[in-house]
Parts: C-alpha cells; sequence; structure tokens
C-alpha cells in the first residue's frame, strides 16, 4: 500500500472559470468549474496517477483491495465521500440537497450534506446560507413573482472560512470563490433559481426538502496545539470529520483500519514518508490514505486539510483530552 493520487477529473460549468488552485495551466478550457479530486461516483471515477496503480479507477480498486483500502468499517459498496474544489467566477444556482431518507426514496441515491472550505475569494465575497423571514408559502410565492433576494440569508466570507451545509439548507455561492467541498457521496441537486439561464429547475422537489428552520453559522474549531503542529477540528458531523493540520516540521501518525483518510494540501511543499517510500507533495495535492497504509509522516512546512469518516467515540476523546477553543 501506498499513499494515493489521483488524475483530475473536471467538469465545465455554466458559472465556471479561474484558477484551480494550480491548475490552471492544466485546464481542458477556461469554463471548468469543478474538480473531482477523490470519486467514486457513476458521474465521475477517480483514476490513480500514481505507483503500480497507475491507471486504475478507485472502483477497481475497491474491487481488488476491498477493506484493505478504504477500511474495515467502510462499505464496499457504497463509497461514502466526495471530495471536490469549485471554481465560481459566477454565480451557482440557488439550491438545496436531500436527505439520505427523501434522495434514497426518490433519486436512488445518498443524500448530499456537505461542508465549505474558502480556498480563495475576491473581497466581498458572499455565500448564501439558508433563508431568512419566511416559511414555505412566503418562498414559493417568491419564486413565482420572480422576488427571491429578500428571503435569501448572505453572508461575506474570507479565505479559510469555513460552513456546514447540512441537506435541506438553501444555499448557494454568489461568484469569485474558490472552494474546497467535502461531501456525501451524491450528485443530486435541486435547483430553486438559476439567475435567468435556461436550465431545469427543480422548484417542487426542492419545496418539499427545505428545512426553515435551518441555518449555519461560520465554524470557528477546535485547536489542538503541539510541539511541530497545529490540529484544528474544523467540522464534526455524522458523515465526515474535517480537519486542518498545520505543520512546521513533521507529523507523525499511523493509518486507521477502520476507515481510510484524504488530505488536500492548501499551501507549502513536503513528503510523505511511509514504510515503502516517499511521496512528494505539494499546494493542491490531493492524497488518499489506504487504511492498510500503517505509520506515515508528513514532513515540511505544509498545510494541510483532513478528513475521513468519524469514529464518533474516538474523536471526541481525542478533543476532550487535547482541545483548547479558537
Amino acid at each position: 500500500m501506498y499513499p494515493i493520487k489521483f488524475q483530475n477529473l473536471f467538469f465545465d460549468k455554466v458559472w465556471g472559470g479561474g484558477d484551480f488552485y494550480g491548475y490552471k495551466e492544466t485546464l481542458p478550457n477556461l469554463s471548468v468549474g469543478e474538480s473531482w479530486e477523490v470519486s467514486c461516483h457513476e458521474n465521475g471515477m477517480s483514476i490513480v496517477d500514481n505507483g503500480e496503480h497507475k491507471g486504475k479507477t478507485l472502483g477497481q480498486l475497491i474491487n481488488e483491495l476491498g477493506h484493505k483500502l478504504i477500511g474495515t468499517k467502510i462499505s464496499k459498496n457504497n463509497f461514502p465521500l466526495l471530495i471536490k474544489i469549485i471554481s465560481a467566477k459566477d454565480k451557482l444556482s440557488v439550491q438545496v440537497h436531500p436527505d439520505n431518507d427523501y434522495a434514497s426514496k426518490f433519486e436512488n441515491s445518498l443524500g448530499k450534506t456537505e461542508a465549505w472550505y474558502i480556498l480563495d475569494c475576491e473581497k466581498n465575497a458572499e455565500l448564501i446560507i439558508g433563508t431568512k423571514d419566511c416559511l414555505k408559502e412566503d418562498f414559493k410565492l417568491a419564486i413565482e413573482e420572480n422576488n427571491l433576494e429578500p428571503y435569501l440569508n448572505k453572508v461575506k466570507v474570507k479565505k479559510g472560512d469555513m460552513y456546514f451545509i447540512k441537506s435541506g439548507l438553501v444555499h448557494a455561492i454568489l461568484g469569485n470563490t474558490l472552494i474546497l467541498e467535502i461531501q456525501q457521496n451524491s450528485d443530486i441537486t435541486y435547483r430553486v433559481y438559476d439567475y435567468g439561464r435556461d436550465r431545469e429547475l427543480h422548484v417542487d422537489r426542492a419545496l418539499e426538502v427545505i428545512d426553515f428552520n435551518l441555518i449555519s453559522n461560520k465554524l470557528t474549531g477546535l485547536t489542538v496545539f503541539n510541539e511541530n503542529y497545529t490540529k484544528t477540528y474544523l467540522c464534526i458531523c455524522e458523515y465526515f470529520v474535517i480537519e486542518r493540520y498545520e505543520i512546521t516540521d513533521i507529523y507523525e501518525e499511523n493509518s486507521d483500519e477502520e476507515r481510510f483518510y484524504t488530505l488536500f494540501v492548501l499551501d507549502g511543499i513536503g513528503q510523505i514518508e511511509y514504510n515503502e517510500g516517499t511521496l512528494e507533495i505539494g499546494k493542491g495535492d490531493s492524497i488518499f490514505i489506504p487504511a492498510s497504509l500503517g505509520k506515515y509522516k508528513v514532513k515540511g512546512k505544509i498545510n494541510f486539510i483532513k478528513s475521513y469518516v468519524p469514529n464518533f467515540l474516538k474523536t471526541i476523546n481525542e478533543i476532550l483530552e487535547n482541545c483548547v477553543c479558537n
């Protein structure tokens, strides 16, 4: 086993464009809006870009290696996460995602809860996070009258901010923003409003799944301070844990036989040293840490986001033992 890098899966979007965290020179065109970094979904399957398994899909690897790759607590038939970079030059549609129950019944899919980490954005960039001052009837009428803006909760964002987007929460990116999205392995979106673009809307289903009581505030996290690194728990939910690491020299840990990890390099350069070799890593890289990798070290002056499917008891115990609030 070794740390795996995947090829970027680029998708054109009407709202896409701009830099992809250092990938601009490799983009097939300037309308690319998403890069699927780690994916085992029918709409986009990651392909290994390094080592002896180069050229194989993540699905093929799971079939070949099973729990040695993904972990004993992860289903081989339902890969749980999808990691994306979103480069939004223009506004995304105002949208909502269903929960597991609704998506299973009507879409034969998982639901979609996600989290957004702001990699970069222009000054005064904004997101739509939830609704305000309305009930379902008000919102429906506003859609019909093309007067939705008063009922949309807008927040200004900056680099390093993070928001939790639970299924049922109305949301949108309002352009000029680069985002790392960690989400359930689902591609179900119900568009409520699309700024006059000629794309399908899904108002009826959206109104069935929107929770008008949901709100989401910026996540500040809980931080552990160590001699050579800091570790911040940014988001913990039933579907994923998201942590930010700031390494000044070296970070060492064992892989978890129960679950895989994914790492996304925010900035800096370094290496991952493991039993069989060394992998050079840098800004914009996504790395898959197999469950059976064993002991590994991240060395260098480097910052990254780590995500994984949680073991709640283990995570909470770590927080209680080590964390100090920001």
